[in-house]
């Protein structure tokens, strides 16, 4: 396996550079291994006689049909690997992102079922084809896990320990494979800023931590949640299942309430990842020292169309139009000293003032109607306030009457997961909404 640094090739965004432009981006910025959330194969063929190792993915949307036949299994990999192969150097094959997620909508149950039939079946079509270097696992998050902390606590969650887990840890250990995991310190540190120090989440390894039941002493996050990891693997019965990262980074911006989304960390976390997983000797993990742990930064662009909070638009090394959001050197040779001064991170600790949410700027008038609708079947009392003779019906504008209902909407259910997001159209503000002023074209 290649222990060059990886880089998530993510697509959600508008005016991206094209495939051709992005791989000699790429290229020039060395990265050794790319991962992308497809079998595109456009991608694929630029990326023939390339030195570049590949992860390619099968979506989670075609999962229950491969694996409920095997003849499903060898059309994908007839049409979506054999083309490119092995001019194409693809050495992982992901099938699914995240099925064992714990907020994984649609059919879970089906998707369980399904994974392990349609890993085998990529795997038993490759062998038929006599490809047998190609590692066949899948991608899974940290919510898989029950308890992590203490690493050597790590348990995986009671609906997947008994079930599907041990299975994919069996084909994996059969198959000398590999599991892929997305790892966020920075999920783990904003959601616990006072308990976990920024230092030991930004790996700047100036901090110990004991893990009282394991012995084992740690200088960094994301050590530990790898760990907790390989402890929850231990705990049922496989000791030799390497660990990969699929995913891992640092948000450059955020919303006004996202804690240490800036260039600062994010610059911060990202060198410091790169000059860990480049050291020789290897340094890998106080529990499975010396080891290569595959690794993909998230994500070469800030990607625009990615829902959610601001962060998933903010996670890329390369703006939109492909320049940097800050200096990176993906070898591990350039020195810390080396880099320009980064701009001083100013949100480091939670804000404490009043935050609201409003329509953004960029969203095209068309596209509120149906939205402001949604919200308001969803929760009557929610636009109440905008019914004709309301106290708020005045001004009679759609974006007015959607800011009111988005900020009145996030308000209430906010505590409950809510975020300023419906779908793009919002974003955070602090600016009381019944004080904004009204452009004429909005009245």
């Amino acid at each position: 396996m290649s222990g060059k640094i990886g880089i998530n090739y993510g697509r959600e965004g508008d005016n991206l550079p094209s495939p051709y432009e992005s791989i000699q981006i790429m290229t020039s910025m060395k990265v050794g291994q790319i991962k992308l959330n497809d079998s595109d194969p456009e991608i694929l063929t630029l990326l023939s006689g390339t030195k570049i190792h590949v992860a390619v993915t099968v979506p989670n949307d075609d999962i229950i049909r491969i694996g409920s036949n095997e003849t499903y299994a060898e059309q994908w990999v007839r049409n979506s690997f054999i083309p490119h192969y092995p001019n194409t150097l693809i050495r992982f094959v992901l099938v699914g992102n995240g099925v064992l997620n714990s907020n994984l909508d649609g059919d879970r149950m089906a998707l369980y079922d399904s994974l392990l039939p349609a890993m085998r079946g990529i795997k038993n079509s490759l062998n038929a084809h006599g490809i047998r270097n190609v590692k066949v696992t899948t991608t899974l998050a940290m919510d898989v896990l029950q308890t992590s902390f203490p690493p050597s606590n790590g348990t995986f969650r009671s609906d997947i320990s008994g079930t599907v887990m041990p299975r994919v840890l069996k084909f994996l250990n059969g198959t000398k494979s590999v599991l892929f995991l997305d790892v966020y310190p920075y999920f783990a540190w904003s959601a616990n800023p006072i308990n976990i120090s920024l230092d030991f989440a930004l790996l700047r390894e100036n901090l110990t931590q004991t893990d009282p039941g394991s012995g084992l002493v740690y200088t960094n996050l994301l050590d530990q949640m790898l760990d907790s990891v390989t402890f929850a693997i231990e705990k049922l019965g496989f000791h030799n299942i390497r660990l990969a990262i699929s995913g891992t980074g640092w948000p450059s911006a955020g919303d006004i309430d996202q804690i240490g989304a800036n260039i600062y960390n994010a610059a911060t976390y990202n060198r410091n990842l790169v000059r860990k997983m480049t050291l020789k000797p290897l340094p890998g993990t106080p529990k499975s020292p010396g080891v290569i742990v595959p690794t993909f930064i998230s994500s070469l662009y800030d990607e625009s169309r990615k829902i959610g909070p601001e962060t998933e638009r903010h996670w890329g090394l390369l703006h939109a139009n492909g320049t940097p959001v800050y200096e990176i050197d993906l070898t591990g040779s350039r020195n810390m000293s080396d880099y320009s001064p980064l701009p001083p991170a100013e949100n480091n600790q939670p804000y404490k003032g009043k935050v609201w949410c409003e329509v953004a700027p960029w969203v095209n008038e068309v596209s509120l109607p149906s939205a402001l609708s949604s919200v308001c079947s969803t929760d009557n009392q929610t636009c109440a306030a905008l019914a004709p003779g309301g106290e708020c019906y005045e001004p009679v504008s759609v974006v007015w009457h959607a800011s009111y209902a988005f900020s009145s909407y996030w308000a209430k259910y906010r505590s409950q997961g809510a975020i300023c997001s419906f779908n793009g159209l919002a974003r955070e503000t602090t600016v009381d909404p019944s004080k904004f002023p009204m452009n004429s074209d909005q009245r």
